[in-house]
């Protein structure tokens, strides 16, 4: 594994961002969405959308962008790095805490999200991070074993107490309609509250 570490810059990019300030002179707590789907019309990024709806003002939320653009993993390529690779680190760093959501693909994790997780191994960045898993679906119970499993291995800090299930299967809810959704948002609601809690408290 490469020890060469590039210099990260700010993230720039691949991003979709929400920014929330309370006017106090206190930082909010900074928390990056990743959805696991690259899908157009994704579960499990509506339920990340709905959750950036759903945080406190005490919370900023950033959906990443750019997991369908990394390359894939190639030890090889770290010494000189991609762009992207960079502007995913960056991101990872800005961050107090990620929240992922993912769908399940043959009692697996997508490969595009294992991917991504990858190329932050050899990286400080996810080291001791705290992490939410948020999941779309009742039955994808095997992605979130397997999620688990691969952060702790990243020396990432699982939040268990913050991780959801929502029942989005065949409910066809876009960001608005979870939003709409009293039970969901609830839900999201005090998960996200949760884990912002849970990063201060560390």
């Amino acid at each position: 594994m490469s020890s060469h570490r590039p210099v990260k810059r700010q993230p720039e990019r691949s991003e979709k961002r929400v920014a929330v300030t309370t006017g106090s002179t206190s930082q909010p707590v900074r928390i990056l969405a990743i959805s696991g789907s690259l899908r157009q019309v994704s579960s499990n990024t509506a339920l990340l959308q709905a959750a950036i709806a759903a945080a406190p003002t005490t919370v900023e939320m950033r959906l990443y962008g750019g997991l369908g653009d990394l390359p894939h993993f190639n030890p090889d390529l770290e010494p000189m790095e991609p762009p992207v690779v960079t502007d995913l680190r960056a991101h990872v760093k800005w961050a107090d805490g990620l929240i992922i959501s993912s769908p399940e693909y043959a009692h697996g994790v997508p490969g595009v999200l294992k991917n991504a997780l990858d190329w932050l191994v050899s990286g400080e960045e996810f080291i001791g991070k705290p992490i939410a898993l948020f999941n779309a679906s009742l039955r994808a119970v095997h992605a979130q074993a397997a999620l688990t499993e691969i952060v702790t291995t990243m020396a990432g800090r699982m939040v268990p107490e913050a991780s959801i299930t929502a029942a989005l299967l065949g409910k066809n809810l876009d960001a608005a309609g979870i939003v709409a959704d009293a039970e969901i948002f609830g839900q999201l609601q005090a998960a996200v509250i949760s884990f912002a809690k849970a990063i201060e408290s560390f």
